[in-house]
């Protein structure tokens, strides 16, 4: 199986053909993964279509860089081609891609993991999510570095659930882990997020 053939830049929709099904969407998903599995690569441009702003969106949170964030992505659909063989639906089609992305992005941080200073374990009250909703370029600029100095499962936690607003469940499906697992993971996020914030505005 050959790897597919995406467009670029990356951020644009794919010019995959769609055919005319009056199948819902979730049909037409899984007839395009039965068709990938066959060796059908213009079945996997349409998931590409279907998914690549998130999956974009999704490394753009982790590396805050539009060139790198393409690359991840383009290196997520290819592996997501390579290994669609494998894909037996036991969970949604997203969250096996989903669970790629974030593995991706994991391992590109290891790889270029900065020098920071190591987060102490006070917490602060969690923020609610309107104070997540930034109000000017300075502040969704220390919003992106507050987050990008987060422990690795926090900030997937965070991403996840708040950016994507995926459910705890699905949250915990991708990550490999339990509900609550979750739930306090992005509880430790938002308090360590506040104070970052607060942090960066000094």
């Amino acid at each position: 199986m050959t790897s597919p053939t995406l467009a670029l830049p990356f951020g644009l929709a794919a010019t995959a053909a769609s055919g005319g099904s009056a199948a819902s969407p979730r049909e037409a998903e899984r007839e395009a993964i039965e068709a990938c599995r066959r060796g059908e690569r213009e079945a996997f441009d349409r998931l590409v279509e279907q998914y690549q702003r998130d999956v974009y969106r999704l490394c753009y949170r982790y590396v805050n860089d539009h060139e790198d964030a393409n690359d991840l992505a383009q290196e997520v659909f290819i592996k997501a081609w390579r290994a669609i063989g494998r894909f037996r639906g036991e969970s949604a089609f997203s969250t096996w891609l989903y669970r790629i992305a974030v593995n991706a992005c994991l391992n590109f941080r290891a790889l270029r993991r900065p020098i920071t200073q190591e987060l102490p374990e006070t917490l602060a009250d969690p923020v609610p999510l309107a104070a997540a909703r930034v109000e000017s370029d300075d502040e969704a600029r220390r919003v992106r570095a507050a987050v990008s100095r987060l422990p690795e499962k926090q900030r997937a936690t965070l991403i996840l659930k708040i950016y994507h607003e995926l459910t705890h469940e699905e949250v915990a499906e991708i990550l490999g882990s339990t509900v609550g697992t979750v739930k306090a993971n992005l509880f430790h996020a938002l308090g360590n997020l506040r104070r970052l914030v607060g942090e960066e505005r000094r």
